[in-house]
């Protein structure tokens, strides 16, 4: 899904030789991204600094990009999202006792996402 792509922990690895070099080239083109993001940092470019990360991944900035962002990108996926397609998944039914639909671009009525899985391994979502 989208947070293991930009965080780097897609287990994906495609099903053939071009769905492997359009998975290389994207990673090669989040790390740019990033690279250009450390760049930008200054009091927090040391935080980043990591001598283990030869190939220059920037794992913990994505991840922490991801944490302050992924609210936000929910909100840009889904801004036009119908509300019949998605299932039940949030707790804000008039009772309170049941699952709803999601219907307000796929967010339940406090306005949280129905689902924070993007830290729950892939294999077991």
């Amino acid at each position: 899904d989208t947070g293991d792509i930009i965080r780097g922990k897609d287990l994906f690895r495609g099903y053939n030789e071009k769905d492997q070099e359009e998975k290389k080239q994207l990673q090669d083109n989040l790390k740019g991204v990033f690279a250009k993001i450390h760049e930008e940092l200054k009091d927090a470019k040391e935080h980043y600094k990591d001598e283990d990360d030869r190939e220059k991944n920037f794992f913990q900035l994505r991840e922490d990009w991801w944490t302050a962002n992924r609210a936000t990108i929910w909100e840009a996926l889904t801004c036009e999202a119908n509300g019949t397609y998605f299932r039940n998944t949030c707790n804000d039914s008039a009772d309170e006792k049941g699952p709803s639909v999601a219907r307000n671009k796929c967010t339940c009525n406090n306005g949280d996402v129905p689902t924070y899985f993007d830290y729950v391994p892939q294999f077991l979502r």
